[in-house]
């Protein structure tokens, strides 16, 4: 019995990939230098991957930032402002697409369906003259093979690049970036003939698209492509493989029946409706790739139930054709278990990570293949039990509060205008008050602080004070640019979700457990493993501290519930509503005790709940519903002079702006910035926001430095479709990743576009 990966982490159990990346960006190494790094991390992967027997291994799933931008590159898809003049696209343009540079800004990016790992969103339009310019995808399989590794070349498939595309600026709205299929294909089928020549046997084409609800002509483009491709394709075996969810009805139609494909992947951990189309009515002769073991959380797979469901399928597609496969690529989970020291070992029997999948998917292709390890499967059915009955999963107290939210929507007395009103008495705001997103930049020495006093090697109180004098230096910052509303730039954090993971209860850490979020960035994110609670304050010391500092409003800065749950690994044994109703609570009693210590603006960060949003259509509105009330949870009983804040990053939020109004926040800023305005259109077709709005005026992920006069245009082009009385005037995001000497300029020249306008406004009369 075969066994296969989808695809697997690529920055390196210690997070080679990320230093290497950084190293070589801040010019202290050379491109040499980074591809070797490179090349060691992908050898180690094949050959873990050759060891544990798995059969078909994939090639082509590691990238300098990501993978659809890496097919971007392959296609010559270049946007004109990068000045690139053909031939093999090198690391200059590739970098300069993801990040910007001097010059020119980064492409957009945004979530990779509703996962916390990021895209570069292709600009397209007629104009574009795609070419072969990235033979990436041949070297990896040259490459593994050159090491006796004979692997499984993934390509993002022809149809879902271009569903995933834009169109370019200057390019119309409803231009049918569909219509370029012609013009992509050619190029696929040079990829394709250079793979075969190389000896390849199987191709992957990922499509994820194909479980989003596709209109017929989408479907029909599927039909198209494959058919195109069909010829040359001959000779290979096809695998197209879905992930993240099930496949419709229509969608697994047009999916079985393509021309050319002998495989067909699918995810049967999110996508479990597709079991029933798959056992009413499975092509004859085609593999079916099973992804039984989930790509996207960390919890040991139950293998007896895996293997029921595996020996199920045999029944339907036979024994020779059946696949076992993870759920999606292993990118969204951690690498690996072995390097967790410290992890309790209670809680570590209940997990697995990317290198503990690879041995399931292994073990359960070789139980249904007659050789059970039984010893295997007996220690994974006592970590099963175990967890079911450990007492540490289960808090009556906070069950019991949890459930008595039923039955209130928890919204605040007052209306939102009247509270705007309140609260402009009490904080004497400026018109287009300006404010940033809440962290500055982590500089070596605060990570350094931070490290040190979690390996004890200096006391609490050398760490309080270290701390002091960072928010002082922020502080006195914010007051020389002469910004309105303060941030203390969370020196004590080094990641937003992990601190208040940290510091509630049901929550466990790993040491090592970083899963890549885009280029370099990398998240470490908790494990929620039971009821959570909130022991004591968590921020309270530190927003008072900074609140001392200063006579300006001092932000209070938290986590809101939805994204601490979207940006944890979260317990699989209850709904997850009723996780994200425990840590509304718990977040709920620290608003109001901010308040006591006299924070009059507390901002409760929401980033990640678009990401949250089903993809399937017919699931939105009751995550939409638990989401949105899980927020209004945290502010219901406060006052209505204290000013509740919410942000937003990096997602399509025009579908969902009706719920982000209901969210009933005084005010929010979101990301603008780098999609191309893309927000502000929502409110030019007439959707009306009474509260305060802060669209991003410059794009904080990129080191390029935005000039007054551009962050001014930004500004007047809000203007044209908001009220002046409700606009607020901030970057993108948070500004942790920057370096002060990117962040004082940029902010100096927002400040200075604001002042500007504001005297604009004044003599205009």
């Amino acid at each position: 019995m075969a066994s296969h990966i989808v695809g697997y982490p690529r920055m390196g159990p210690k997070r080679e990939l990320k230093f290497a990346l950084e190293s070589f960006w801040d010019g202290k190494s050379s491109a040499e230098d980074l591809k070797k790094v490179s090349a060691d991390l992908r050898s180690s992967i094949w050959k873990q991957m050759s060891d544990a027997g798995i059969k078909y291994i994939p090639s082509n799933t590691f990238s300098y930032y990501d993978q659809v931008l890496d097919t971007t590159a392959m296609l010559g898809a270049v946007p004109s402002r990068y000045n690139w003049t053909g031939g093999e696209i090198e690391f200059g343009t590739y970098f300069s697409m993801a990040r910007g540079n001097a010059s020119v800004p980064a492409m957009e990016m945004t979530k990779w369906f509703d996962t916390n790992y990021h895209f570069i969103v292709p600009e397209l339009g007629p104009d574009v003259n795609f070419s072969y310019a990235s033979h990436k995808a041949v070297d990896e399989y040259k490459e593994a093979k050159g090491l006796g590794v004979d692997t499984v070349p993934v390509l993002v498939g022809p149809v879902s690049y271009l569903l995933l595309s834009k169109p370019a600026k200057g390019v119309e709205k409803s231009f049918p970036l569909l219509s370029l299929l012609d013009k992509i294909l050619p190029i696929y089928k040079e990829v394709i003939a250079e793979l075969k020549a190389a000896g390849a046997s199987w191709i992957q084409f990922d499509e994820p698209t194909l479980v989003l609800d596709l209109e017929a002509h989408k479907l029909e483009a599927f039909t198209k492509a494959y058919a195109e491709l069909e010829s040359p394709l001959s000779g290979l075996n096809v695998l197209v493989e879905t992930y993240f969810a099930d496949v419709p009805a229509e969608a697994f139609k047009t999916l079985t029946a393509l021309k050319g494909v002998t495989a067909l992947g699918f995810d049967l951990v999110r996508g479990t409706k597709t079991l029933d189309l798959i056992k009413g009515g499975f092509p004859s002769g085609k593999y079916l790739f099973a992804g039984v073991v989930d790509g996207r959380n960390i919890w040991a797979n139950d293998v007896a139930a895996s293997l029921a469901l595996l020996q199920s399928l045999e029944g339907v597609v036979g024994k020779d054709k059946l696949v076992v496969s993870t759920s999606c690529s292993l990118l969204h989970t951690a690498v690996d278990l072995i390097n967790e020291t410290k992890l309790d070992d209670e809680i570590k029997s209940w997990l697995a990570f990317a290198a503990q999948k690879v041995v399931e998917v292994n073990a359960l292709a070789k139980a249904l293949a007659g050789a059970k390890d039984e010893a295997f499967f007996s220690a994974n059915a006592a970590a099963q039990a175990s967890r079911k009955s450990s007492p540490r999963v289960t808090n009556e107290a906070v069950q019991k509060a949890s459930a008595a939210l039923q039955g209130s929507d928890h919204r605040r007395a007052t209306n939102v205008s009247a509270r705007l009103d309140a609260q402009q008495k009490k904080l004497n705001l400026p018109i287009l008050p300006t404010t940033t997103i809440g962290s500055f930049p982590q500089t070596v020495e605060l990570r350094r602080v931070r490290r040190e006093y979690k390996a004890k090697k200096i006391t609490e109180e050398e760490y309080v004070k270290a701390i002091k004098e960072e928010i002082k230096k922020v502080v006195d910052l914010q007051e020389e640019l002469d910004i309105d509303v303060l941030v203390h730039g969370e020196p004590e954090r080094n990641d937003m979700v992990e601190y208040f993971g940290e510091q509630l209860s049901g929550f466990a850490f790993t040491a090592n457990g970083w899963v890549q979020s885009y280029g370099s960035r990398c998240v470490k994110p908790p494990i929620i493993y039971g009821d959570v609670s909130r022991p004591k304050p968590m921020t309270v010391f530190w927003s008072s501290t900074a609140q001392s500092m200063t006579k300006r409003p001092m932000k209070g800065m938290l986590t809101g519930p939805v994204t601490i749950l979207n940006w944890s690994f979260v317990r699989n044994d209850q709904p997850r509503f009723e996780t994200c109703y425990q840590i509304a609570l718990a977040i709920k009693d620290e608003v109001e005790d901010l308040e006591k210590a006299g924070i009059t603006v507390i901002q409760i960060d929401e980033a990640a709940l678009r990401e949250g949003l089903p993809l399937r259509k017919s699931e939105h509105a009751f995550y939409l519903e638990w989401a949105v009330h899980s927020f209004r949870i945290t502010n219901v009983g406060i006052q209505d002079t204290t000013q509740i804040h919410t942000h937003m990053c990096y997602s399509n939020f025009n579908d969902i702006i009706h719920s982000i109004i209901d969210m009933d926040a005084d005010v929010i800023t979101i990301e603008n910035s780098r999609s191309d305005e893309k927000l502000l259109s929502v409110f030019r077709e007439g959707v009306k926001y009474g509260a305060g709005i802060g669209p991003g005026v410059y794009d904080i992920h990129s080191p390029r430095i935005p000039s007054t006069e551009e962050i001014a245009d930004r500004v007047n082009k809000m203007l044209a479709v908001l009220d002046t009385n409700i606009l607020w005037v901030n970057p993108d995001c948070g500004l942790k990743t920057r370096k002060y000497s990117e962040v004082k300029p940029a902010l100096q020249n927002m400040v200075s576009a604001a002042k500007a306008i504001r005297t604009q406004l004044a003599s205009a009369k």
